[in-house]
């Protein structure tokens, strides 16, 4: 007996070791779902091959890491409870079978069953987090009504006005660039990152929003119908912009109508006296704006009878952009942007119609706008010092945005243009045709194509080949470092290089 206690024991500290070692990754792809089970179920599906490896180490830096939040602290304590309880199970009963076979059968028993937990952590995390769901929903509530609460204390005795920004892309860089300008009249606190969810939001009211501030701009995400209503009914916006609708998250949402739906409740969402902004350069918006009965801005480059704020004069060139700004009832002015390509002067008419609604001056909105610095990873350029010029485009992708890239590598005249791209995912079933269509355009613009992903990328080299781009120019791969090791193969000193989005660490990249 003495000798099964120590096996046990010993198969028990290796069995605590590895599988708690094994958890953190788990943990880390169901922070990336949201905590959601089912979300989380569909990875585990789609990644059998990945989570079926007895060893699997996942990518040293992934692009959104682990954070160790309250709640991933919560949900690690119960899921180490949740392993106590498979432990000692499979302890006693490997006890019962020594006892009514033999030492070898028990020792066997223990060891093959504490292998079977180890190798099913990421399923054992389901029970987990569902343990785990109803004690953390009661402190989401109380985060979520706290902030609802501030929100509304600091509105009627400060006066404080909130703007809330959504829309398939652009919603990101059109909050950092509305601070900007905000900045140069008002004292403003913007939603860090993509901080765009109840919990992400609540955080930020409660830990950061105070007295002081006179603005604060919420960036409001979802991926399912409802949620935009459920963080517009949290922030309480007294202005609004919906930045761009376009087929993202596909998989969630199924159509273009659904995302019309879902964004338009933030519009639903104002105030009888609320202001409506909308990008009417985008077709899906267009009908949105058209049907709205609050007061509506619009804003754009084309068709520009029909915009409020508009710009025109537009000169894009390597290194920024110029243009003359409208506002029509107020006036022109030239402006000048460190941002790279047209779609960013699109996000910028979208900051300036804050700016102008909140009152502030052309040339208070024409400071605002030389001050705005790029958003890390979407159109950066960053410069090696090899001589080559590097554009980090890798935040995500989508056909609007893709094409937006290409352009600003268009502009570039010397040297060789490369990509390097997995292409545009969370498309649904939209996707493979959109990479075949970005393929073709691709041909257009670039001399090599890395494409990392060799199933995945099929149809971009699909439509790279149909239209004439030498089959010898493209490099298929399998990784990131398989891609940088052509790289440094390939450039020359003149040349530019485009990072075109990266795949979530959540994603499969075969």
């Amino acid at each position: 007996m003495i000798i099964l206690y120590i096996g046990q024991f010993i198969l028990l500290c290796l069995a605590v070791f590895f599988s708690l070692v094994r958890s953190n990754f788990p943990i880390h792809m169901l922070q990336l779902e949201g905590y959601d089970n089912n979300l989380y179920r569909d990875y585990i599906k789609s990644n059998r091959e990945k989570i079926g490896k007895i060893f699997y180490m996942p990518e040293k830096n992934p692009k959104l890491p682990l954070v160790w939040t309250d709640r991933a602290k919560r949900l690690l304590k119960t899921h180490k409870f949740v392993n106590y309880g498979f432990w000692v199970a499979t302890v006693i009963i490997g006890q019962i079978v020594y006892k009514n076979s033999n030492l070898w059968l028990g020792l066997f028993f223990t060891a093959i069953s504490l292998f079977l937990i180890y190798y099913f952590e990421y399923r054992i995390l389901l029970i987990s987090n569902a343990i785990a769901k109803p004690k953390e929903d009661k402190i989401n509530a109380g985060f979520y009504h706290e902030a609802q609460e501030k929100i509304k204390r600091l509105k009627a005795e400060n006066s404080l006005k909130v703007i809330g920004i959504t829309g398939s892309f652009g919603k990101t860089s059109v909050k950092f660039i509305t601070d900007t300008i905000l900045k140069e009249k008002f004292r403003v606190l913007h939603t860090p990152s993509s901080f765009n969810t109840p919990m992400g939001l609540s955080k930020v009211i409660n830990n950061e929003l105070n007295d002081s501030h006179q603005i604060f701009i919420a960036e409001l995400g979802a991926k399912v119908p409802g949620e935009i209503k459920e963080v517009a009914e949290l922030v309480m916006p007294d202005m609004g912009v919906i930045t761009a609708i376009g087929p993202t998250h596909m998989q969630f949402f199924k159509t273009i109508e659904n995302i019309q739906k879902t964004k338009y409740e933030l519009i639903e969402a104002l105030p009888q006296d609320g202001l409506a902004i909308f990008n009417c350069d985008n077709e899906f918006l267009k009908p949105l704006a058209d049907k709205t009965k609050l007061k509506t801005y619009r804003y754009g480059m084309e068709d520009t009878e029909k915009l409020d704020i508009y710009a025109k004069d537009i000169e894009v060139f390597e290194k920024g952009s110029k243009f003359t700004l409208v506002i029509r009832g107020k006036g022109e002015i030239n402006c000048q942007t460190k941002l790279l390509g047209a779609h960013n002067i699109s996000n910028i008419l979208a900051g300036v119609s804050f700016a102008h609604l909140l009152g502030m001056t052309l040339e208070e909105i024409q400071r605002g706008i030389e001050k705005v610095e790029g958003v890390e990873h979407r159109l950066n350029i960053i410069d090696g010092g090899r001589g080559v010029i590097v554009i980090d485009d890798a935040f995500n992708s989508n056909p609007v945005g893709f094409r937006a890239a290409l352009d600003v590598i268009s502009q570039f005249k010397n040297g060789n243009k490369i990509i390097i791209t997995p292409g545009m995912v969370e498309l649904g079933e939209m996707e493979e045709e959109e990479n075949y269509k970005i393929g073709k355009e691709m041909a257009k613009n670039i001399d090599y194509a890395i494409l990392v992903g060799k199933k995945r990328t099929e149809p971009i080299k699909k439509g790279l080949i149909e239209n004439k781009f030498k089959e010898e120019n493209i490099f298929s791969v399998s990784s990131l470092d398989e891609a940088t090791k052509i790289l440094g193969n390939l450039t020359r000193q003149g040349d530019v290089v485009l990072f075109e989005n990266d795949l979530p660490d959540n994603y499969d990249e075969e």
